[in-house]
């Protein structure tokens, strides 16, 4: 299982509009290209939210091949859909992981 996982710091004055965004449009924006299975949502607890939350999507998928040709053919759009709507208003950084069970 490969895990495509974005973290994203989000600034408190926009953070409503942000979540109804991130599960109204751009979460259905990245399944809507059917290379991932699935996805989970998270808030990072625990962290310094003086600029406001954290949170984590995480996209699942069978295989590399899926998860390159979303970066290559959909996330740069997607992405700066994303910037373009929220400026400096958020923070997000990318990783990508494989699960244990299916190998490094």
């Amino acid at each position: 299982m490969i895990v495509y996982n974005i973290t994203i710091k989000v600034s408190w004055n926009i953070l409503e509009k942000w979540l109804v965004w991130e599960l109204q449009e751009q979460i259905p924006a990245v399944l809507a290209t059917r290379l991932f299975d699935d996805y989970k949502f998270f808030r990072l607890l625990e962290q310094d939210e003086e600029e406001g939350p954290t949170f984590i999507v995480q996209y699942f998928t069978g295989s590399l091949e899926n998860y390159r040709k979303y970066i290559t053919e959909y996330a740069p759009a997607l992405q700066e859909k994303g910037r373009n709507k929220w400026g400096e208003a958020t923070i997000a950084f990318q990783t990508l992981m494989s699960s244990l069970d299916t190998g490094f």
